[in-house]
């Protein structure tokens, strides 16, 4: 496993649209290793593979209940609604409000191209709302609807 460097807002890559991951081998184990590594070394919540410069569906969550791999990922439901203060690891020191789904049904496939399906609430709802964004080219600056200082949270 190895520490990934994350990008920042500056790099285009961020706002591209990523592939389906296609091959499930290897390959695809190891960045998930490496994302769930680099993950845990930052104090994050979430990573996507864009975040760390690989132009692929994939992402990791982890809100404290265990590491979610997320691969091919797709929000097929959602309701209510919460609205609360986000960051994000390619957004240092940036923070502010966002409404989100209370929550969601997500369907993905795991790191052997098996479906599932999980339904998510709350934080971890929050999270894979922000990560799907991630993979659509998509920065959660967008969706801010107030801006707080970090002394602030």
């Amino acid at each position: 496993m190895a520490i990934r460097k994350i990008l920042t807002k500056e790099d285009e890559i961020l706002n591209t649209v990523c592939k389906p991951v296609e091959k499930f081998d290897e390959k695809l184990w190891q960045l998930l290793d490496d994302m769930a590594e680099t993950l845990y070394k930052v104090h994050g919540l979430g990573l996507a593979a864009p975040q760390i410069g690989v132009l692929r569906r994939v992402a990791v969550i982890d809100v404290g209940d265990g590491l979610i791999e997320l691969v091919n990922p797709v929000i097929t439901n959602t309701s209510g609604e919460q609205r609360g203060i986000e960051g994000c690891l390619s957004c240092p020191e940036e923070w502010g409000y966002v409404t989100r789904p209370m929550n969601c049904t997500l369907k993905a496939q795991d790191r052997n191209g098996n479906f599932y399906e999980i339904d998510l609430t709350e934080l971890a709802c929050r999270c894979a709302c922000h990560e799907v964004d991630h993979l659509d080219g998509k920065l959660f600056l967008r969706l801010v609807d107030e801006f707080v200082k970090p002394d602030e949270e």
